[in-house]
């Protein structure tokens, strides 16, 4: 694993003071492709990223498939009703994996046909009798660890991250009655957004910007009694209503908006969840998936509620999307190199990034 010569070069970048006193993280870590390729090894392949809600693998055979540090995994609901996650690399030649045509027990690779059972062992190989000194066991799919909570699905590809329990520790609890588990999935949006996966983060874990770039959003909002509250793991961020009348309180009960490091947020409403991922794909690009749940998906559409999330969603997005491109733009100027924060309204940054520091840190 290469070090990043701008980390070794100024290790004094790791130290973290108060954020009183803090600065922001340099600008070259939002665009430099070793700090890029750096992150993809020691933080999304060493911790628990998302996958998928267990509705989405409710019938034996049902397979969901991800990318975690740029490796393609699936995940699949096995005939003994478990759940098992592989690479969704054939180890003929590196082909993609889906079920086969007619069965739900059985992975087919989508190149050349080779075959494989849910608990990836190889079961069949076309045209094979010539080959010699071949071994079937030792071509099995390559396994990959996951974790569950409140019927929210974990995978990661090499240990050395937090457990995911010490992740999300006291979430349940705080967002009691509702439960992530019994929700039912409704359907995915994904944006491809010309930003670092950092820039996209840093904007979602602070209300600093929402009078200027989402008005409409501003007034819903008690703007001036917006909270961010910082634990080992994540930040929790929830402000008051001005009023009833607006497509987030159609429910009683509070919001919460959760982030979880590295890179995935909750926002959760009684009845309802939005989970999105942050995906990086290079230095200057990801990719942002929003999952939306419900509890009762007839009554949800039938009264509204589903349409108006969604498209609210989509304005916000926009409005996102545009400022992230345009920070981009920015940080990879000549002007600018680092920044301060807002002790009142940026704490959820400043965390993210103590975390990102603490985190390459340790390993270097």
């Amino acid at each position: 694993m290469k070090i990043p010569e701008i980390f070794t070069s100024n290790p004094n970048e790791f130290n973290q003071p108060p954020i009183e006193q803090a600065s922001t993280i340099p600008s070259s870590w939002y665009h430099d492709q070793e700090v890029y390729d750096f992150e993809q090894n020691v933080l999304f392949a060493r911790n628990w990223q998302y996958v998928c809600h267990q509705d989405q693998l409710k019938n034996v055979g049902d397979v969901v498939h991800a990318t975690i540090a740029g490796n393609p995994i699936l995940v699949i609901k096995t005939k003994d009703e478990g759940i098992r996650a592989f690479y969704n690399v054939c180890k003929h030649r590196g082909g993609p994996l889906a079920v086969k045509k007619g069965t739900t027990t059985v992975l087919q690779c989508q190149y050349h046909g080779w075959t494989y059972l849910t608990d990836g062992s190889l079961r069949g190989v076309p045209d094979w009798n010539l080959v010699e000194l071949f071994d079937e066991k030792n071509f099995g799919l390559e396994p990959i660890e996951l974790s569950f909570w409140d019927g929210l699905i974990f995978a990661r590809i090499e240990s050395g991250g937090p457990d995911l329990q010490q992740i999300v520790k006291g979430i349940s609890d705080r967002i009691s009655p509702i439960s992530m588990e019994k929700l039912q999935f409704y359907n995915e949006v994904v944006y491809d957004i010309n930003c670092n996966w950092k820039v996209y983060l840093d904007n979602y874990l602070e209300g600093y910007h929402i009078p200027i770039v989402h008005p409409e959003l501003a007034n819903l909002l008690d703007y001036k009694n917006y909270v961010t509250e910082a634990y080992p793991w994540y930040s929790l961020q929830h402000s008051p209503f001005k009023g009833e009348d607006n497509v987030y309180q159609t429910e009683e009960g509070e919001a919460f908006y959760y982030f979880l490091f590295p890179n995935m947020m909750l926002n959760i409403l009684p009845g309802r969840l939005q989970v999105n991922l942050v995906e990086p794909v290079s230095t200057n690009r990801c990719k942002v998936y929003f999952w939306y749940f419900y509890d009762d998906l007839s009554a949800k559409e039938s009264t509204g509620i589903i349409k108006d999330d969604l498209e609210y969603s989509e304005v916000i997005q926009q409005e996102d999307i545009e400022i992230c491109e345009a920070v981009q733009r920015g940080l990879q100027s000549k002007a600018y190199d680092k920044g301060r924060f807002s002790v009142k309204r940026e704490l959820g940054v400043y965390h993210f990034q103590s975390l990102l520091k603490k985190l390459f840190q340790s390993v270097l």
